[in-house]
């Protein structure tokens, strides 16, 4: 185990913009895609808010612990999963997987 990362602890407002913008998209395709299915709104709501704050918060306790020393392997894990997922949605949207 090599000597852990030096963390930057600033505040970086693009990358959070940049950040909040595609969880916004994510959101807005979600609302469209809501509006074409029989979907009881008040209770998705509650379930992706309930759902989103146990994984966020898990996250910032697991990215406490371990972010210091694994920062660069954690950003790459991140993105390589969201790009699975995104990739396993598209493939399934185009019929390619069921």
């Amino acid at each position: 185990r090599g000597p852990c990362e030096i963390v930057d602890e600033s505040f970086n407002l693009k990358e959070t913009l940049l950040l909040s913008l595609a969880t916004s998209i994510d959101a807005f395709a979600v609302g469209i895609t809501f509006a074409f299915l029989d979907v009881n709104i008040f209770l998705a709501i509650t379930l992706i808010g309930i759902t989103t704050f146990i994984c966020s918060f898990i996250g910032v306790k697991i990215g406490n612990v371990f972010g210091e020393c694994y920062k660069s392997k954690a950003e790459l894990a991140g993105g390589v999963i969201l790009i699975l997922i995104g990739t396993k949605i598209l493939l399934e949207g185009l019929g390619i997987l069921t």
